[in-house]
């Protein structure tokens, strides 16, 4: 049952009325006031002249006033024969604004300054309070509740105090009232524009509309969908996007205003104040469907009714409880929906305000049970809201311009106020084109990164100005909050890179302030900072990653001089931040599909910490690798610290990295620490019987076996393996295992290239022995072709493949699915005939797979097509062939027991097996050297000239005939050399050429002239397989 408007006892029947109406407006109101009901306290507050007045606040019994000089007025209803009261408000103080509770008031100063005053109900005075907690902030706005208070400072913080019985201070429940104000912490960074409080619930509004609401919930009043009391601000999520600018609280419900002008309500409804056209309670915010298309441009809750103004009709709406006129509609009943409010003639003429040649404006007030409709001259002293101070145009310039002196001291309070306040920094700089700030989420911003770096282009022309901002953001970067509530409290990380864009040392230290603050966010609001960078313009991304790299590079300097002088390591600790946020805007960059290219992170002085002596090849030597490994211990030790970086190396650096890595575990460390080599792993294998005796060596060999050198011998034939038969190994049983007459993986004609099939064939652990296999491969260094697609690589490095990795294994079936999320019209997809399935061949029949639960039923549309191609994509890569890449998987951990090979990308991953197809044959001639030959031999350039007269498949025959494989290693063609030496005969035109693959060597006869040389090069290309191998 709804409860009395004035006791709150339960009656009847909303449509209850008074014994005594009031009287009509004309009769109620002076010429520019208009005050419903009539009021029965001072018959003097209707000879204030509106244009006299700054504020009034109206609560249950009483209207209080702030005059133009200043004054504080309290009219109350028992006070119709004794004049009204006049508050003190402090000595030399100008009052700005005022709210009221039930028995308190807070009073604010046109300099920011509070007080607080108990009212009494009985005497005839009240009580003052300073609040000394605030004494330091500069206050702009306040808010009341019976029992509670708000004050909002300049620099964005919000505070609360008072009873708390219901959450309604947004602090916790550990307290039931305090009288000292609390600042509200989960607020914080968030830069408020408004703040409102009704009888025991709070809110706030963003700057870009977004609202938070806290406090008492038992009609849904916090528009959270639900009833519970809320002790902290919660984010009412139904109101994302809404544009919200205004908000208002009345004694149990709630309505908000948003810029296109419509008005939504929710909580108690029991009195009609939601304007729904019902009784019932709103849980969650629900638009006013009478006020439709009408533009509303201000709304005002009274305790149980509610006020809305539409500006473009001149016309004032009320709705919600009548019971002591305070609806304007000449009556006492309630109204379930707005209706118009009756104004004097000459206010309103043909829906437009008219007041002769004067313009004017009106206000509307409501509070209690009581409603006031105030018409304005547009100039006038009345009160206006102010909110969190930000870095606006006119402001900045006067900075910049001002060469006034005795000016500089407050320029300096207003560059500090701002840039030491996150809540400052983050109103400021809002992109307002077709109004995009109110768009903020996890992936926009808000933010105006041009009107960021145009801030910081005017700042930096003017020094002095331009380092008391910096001095500013200094003192804010050790204040930063590790939580923020909002992507708006996260817009801070995007703006300050821009405003430090300095080279000096200053500007290093306070990069990495930056980082650690960002380093000590919370994961989830990490992951959301990710998600905006991934979305900044490519400039402001790669400005923002040339700085860390810029500073990782000075760090990392200074790190390795103050290792190698057994300095104290001061700053290894900023180096590891600078270089984790470098790895962070890395993965960044990769998950957005690469926005700019990888050697922008990398820092070339980690090759410095190496320097010379490291490279290693196939004749390095134990002796040799623990000479660096002493020699270079602290190098060593930073070297291991800094693979936790991967984005800092380059390939070359990488492939260095994992070879000292997989070095050392190919030996063992004695007992004074040094390394000793392990026995190597002999395999002995027979070509005819290739496959079948390394399934049965691998089925048998113990898992500490891995870890030595391979070492490969074919059965009946000569040759030591120094590398170039285990290459040779490798190069042949890929082809076997590939081949399509091996029917073990699935082959796709159009990209040439293989996969799992969805069921294992032959033996069970087939996969499991070719995964084996595959790390063997990679532990020992050699080129093993599986003509994998890139998918692979990035699931052994647990990235997801996408569709571009269908296109690239089957791509008549990644270009059907593009076209699917690339139609523009919904009958053509429907025409498609597509649903949630998809066709395989299983044991010789073609059957039909459901790639959700009921996806035959489910058509594909615009709404879910993305959702359906990334399940196609899914089942394609993981689902179908689960077993088999598990099996992989574990197999190759199996035989690559070195770890450091996740420093590679998935490209690079795939390179190192593969090799390099990118051929440059002038370069290969260019880095030959020469054994007992010189480069201006004929023999010399009768090669050269027979060698590139070769078609490209014989070029790369070569390549196989003197390497074990026709690929380039994955250091590319630059670092690939060979030499030719003389093969010393009495008659060399006799002989062919023959390959010493381990060292990659072409021991070549000094023939007589150009013909012979063809043709014994030629023959021992065609044959290169069954030659011996010195």
């Amino acid at each position: 049952m709804p409860r009395d408007c004035q006791t709150g006892r339960q009656h009847t029947s909303c449509q209850m009325s008074l014994l005594s109406p009031p009287p009509q407006p004309a009769g109620v109101a002076s010429s520019s006031l208009l005050l419903f009901p009539k009021p029965t306290c001072h018959p003097n507050f209707f000879k204030k002249h509106p244009q006299e007045i700054c504020q009034i606040n109206c609560k249950e019994s009483s209207l209080t006033v702030v005059e133009k000089n200043g004054s504080v007025l309290i009219f109350d209803k028992e006070g119709e024969h004794r004049k009204p009261e006049c508050v003190n408000s402090g000595k030399n103080m100008r009052v700005h604004s005022l709210d009221c509770g039930a028995a308190h008031m807070l009073i604010l100063s046109s300099e920011g300054k509070l007080s607080e005053h108990s009212i009494s109900a009985t005497a005839n005075k009240s009580e003052m309070r300073l609040l000394k907690e605030l004494r330091d902030k500069s206050i702009v706005q306040i808010a009341c509740g019976d029992h509670h208070s708000m004050a909002l400072s300049k620099g964005g913080e919000l505070f609360t105090w008072g009873q708390n019985l219901h959450g309604q201070l947004g602090v916790g429940n550990q307290i039931a009232f305090t009288d000292k104000p609390q600042l509200v912490q989960e607020l914080r960074g968030i830069p408020l524009a408004q703040i409102a409080a009704g009888g025991t619930h709070s809110l706030a509004l963003s700057l870009s509309g977004a609202v938070y609401s806290w406090g008492k919930n038992n009609f849904g009043q916090l528009g959270l969908g639900d009833t519970e009391n809320k002790y902290y601000p919660s984010y009412i999520r139904a109101l994302e996007h809404k544009k919200t600018v205004y908000i208002s609280c009345g004694g149990e419900h709630t309505a908000v205003l948003s810029q296109d002008g419509l008005v939504c309500t929710f909580g108690a409804g029991d009195y009609g104040q939601l304007g729904h056209n019902s009784t019932q309670n709103e849980l969650t915010p629900r638009i006013v469907a009478e006020l439709f298309g009408a533009r509303v441009s201000q709304i005002a809750c009274g305790r149980w009714h509610t006020l809305v103004y539409v500006a473009s009709l001149g016309k004032v709406y009320s709705f919600g409880c009548g019971a002591e006129g305070q609806l304007g509609n000449g009556d006492t009943s309630n109204q379930l929906i707005p209706l118009p409010v009756e104004l004097p003639s000459d206010w309103v003429n043909g829906g437009k305000l008219n007041q002769g040649n004067t313009e004017k404006v009106i206000k509307i007030i409501a509070g209690g049970n009581q409603s006031i409709v105030l018409c304005l001259k547009k100039k006038n002293p009345y009160v206006t809201l102010n909110g969190t101070a930000i870095a606006e145009d006119k402001e900045v310039d006067k900075w910049i311009s001002n060469s006034d002196p005795k000016q500089w001291e407050n320029i300096k309070k207003t560059i500090w106020l701002i840039f030491s306040s996150e809540a400052c920094v983050n109103g400021s700089f809002l992109d307002k084109s077709r109004d995009k700030h109110f768009r903020t989420s996890k992936e926009i911003s808000g933010v105006d990164m041009s009107a960021v770096l145009l801030f910081y282009e005017k700042m930096n022309k003017k020094p002095k100005v331009f380092q008391e901002m910096i001095s500013a953001v200094e003192k804010l970067l050790s204040s930063l909050s590790s939580s923020p509530s909002s992507p708006e409290a996260l817009r801070i990380y995007l703006i300050i890179p821009v405003l430090l864009r300095g080279q000096d040392n200053m500007f290093d230290c306070l990069l990495d302030r930056l980082a650690e603050a960002i380093l000590s966010l919370q994961r989830k609001d990490l992951k959301v900072l990710e998600s905006l960078w991934s979305n900044l313009e490519i400039s402001f991304f790669k400005d923002l990653v040339s700085m860390y790299q810029s500073v990782s590079r000075i760090y990392l300097s200074l790190f390795i001089m103050q290792a190698r002088n057994s300095e104290e390591v001061t700053c290894e600790p900023h180096l590891n931040r600078t270089l984790k946020m470098l790895q962070i805007l890395y993965q960044v960059n990769s998950s957005a599909g690469f926005k700019i290219q990888e050697n922008n992170f990398y820092v070339p002085e980690v090759k410095m910490i190496w320097g010379q002596g490291w490279h290693l090849n196939e004749g390095t030597t134990f002796e040799q690798l623990n000479r660096n490994l002493i020699s270079k211990r602290l190098e060593t030790r930073a070297l291991l610290k800094l693979t936790a970086y991967p984005c800092i190396f380059d390939m070359q650096d990488k492939i260095v990295v994992y070879e000292i890595d997989r070095r050392i575990l190919f030996g063992i460390y004695n007992a004074n620490s040094f390394l000793v080599p392990q026995g190597p792993w002999c395999l002995e294998v027979r070509r005819a019987h290739l496959v079948d005796d390394v399934w049965q060596n691998l089925r048998s060999t113990a898992p500490k076996t891995f870890e030595k050198f391979l070492q490969v011998q074919f059965v009946g034939e000569q040759g030591i393996d120094d590398g170039g038969l285990s290459q040779e190994f490798f190069t042949i049983i890929t082809r076997e295992l590939c081949c399509p007459e091996a029917q073990i993986f699935r082959s796709f004609e159009d990209s040439k290239l293989i996969w799992f099939p969805s069921q294992v064939p032959g033996s069970e652990d087939t996969f499991f022995l070719i995964g084996t296999l595959f790390g063997m491969a990679l532990y020992n260094m050699k080129i093993a072709p599986f003509h994998f697609p890139l998918a692979l690589y990035k699931k052994l490095l647990d990235i997801p493949p996408t569709l571009e990795d269908l296109k690239e294994l089957s791509p008549t079936e990644g270009r059907n699915l593009q076209e699917i999320l690339d139609e523009d019209y919904d009958d053509i997809l429907e025409n498609m005939m597509i649903d949630f399935t998809i066709m395989k061949e299983q044991g010789g029949s073609i059957v039909s797979i459901e790639l959700k639960e009921n996806g035959a039923d489910i058509p594909i549309t615009k709404h879910n097509r993305k959702e359906y191609v990334n399940a196609y994509v899914n089942y394609v890569f993981n689902e179908s062939v689960k077993k088999p890449f598990e099996d992989f998987r574990n197999g190759f951990l199996r035989g690559c027991p070195a770890k450091k090979w996740k420093l590679f990308l998935p490209i690079e991953f795939l390179t190192v097996f593969r090799g390099h197809t990118k051929y440059d044959w002038k370069l290969l001639e260019e880095n030959t050297k020469y054994k007992d030959y010189e480069k201006s031999d004929q023999t010399i350039k009768n090669f050269w000239a027979v060698f590139h007269e070769l078609p490209e498949e014989k070029k790369k025959n070569f390549l196989a005939f003197l390497t074990g494989t026709d690929r380039i290693p994955a250091e590319g063609m630059r670092h690939f050399q060979f030499t030719i030496a003389e093969f010393k005969k009495e008659n060399p035109d006799l002989f062919h050429p023959i390959a010493n693959t381990c060292y990659h060597v072409l021991v070549l006869p000094r023939y007589s002239n150009e013909e012979i040389l063809r043709e014994k090069f030629l023959n021992a290309l065609e044959f290169y397989e069954k030659f011996s191998l010195s």
